[in-house]
């Protein structure tokens, strides 16, 4: 290409700085020069509910993700703030399910609960009335039954304690 189309294509491009201090070119005519850099309010809220989608998130998941994306502080709190006052978000109610299921899929015990709401984020409150809902028998059961048990079902546990059945 000849230094003279070379200029040319130049002209055509817009030189500007992104917020990471790279330099970016956009087109100065045409449906790209138009079109801007999404408004950060609208990706924090695609971020949120993009995440939101697939399945319950709490606030502090869900602002961490917009950190990575570097959303603006004080716009994710905006949009978290607004999805929280619409029942998006609801920290208390994802933290009972949380408890819910990983004690009936797992046996996790309380202990075991109360790291890994603290891992999502959940503040205490919420973590503490979500963990109040397990009766000490349930854990109890879960204890005596145990992960062996669950590993092979329907064999006697004595057989599996003693190794005569790898698992």
């Amino acid at each position: 290409m000849p230094s003279s189309e070379r200029a040319d294509a130049g002209d055509l491009m817009r030189r500007t700085r992104t917020s990471r201090g790279r330099v970016s070119e956009t087109p100065a005519t045409g449906a790209a020069a138009v079109d801007s850099e999404p408004e950060a309010e609208s990706v924090a809220r695609a971020i949120a509910l993009r995440l939101l989608t697939h399945s319950p998130r709490s606030r502090s998941q869900l602002a961490e993700a917009m950190a990575k994306k570097d959303v603006p502080e004080a716009v994710a709190t905006k949009v978290l703030d607004r999805f929280t006052e619409v029942g998006l978000i609801n920290d208390a109610e994802y933290a009972q399910m949380l408890v819910r299921s990983r004690q009936s899929e797992r046996g996790l015990a309380r202990r075991a609960l109360a790291l890994e709401l603290r891992r999502k984020g959940i503040g205490s409150e919420d973590a503490e009335a979500a963990l109040s809902s397990i009766e000490p028998e349930d854990e109890d059961e879960e204890a005596r039954r145990g992960p062996c048990c669950a590993a092979r079902p329907g064999l006697p546990r004595a057989w599996i304690r003693l190794g005569a059945v790898g698992v």
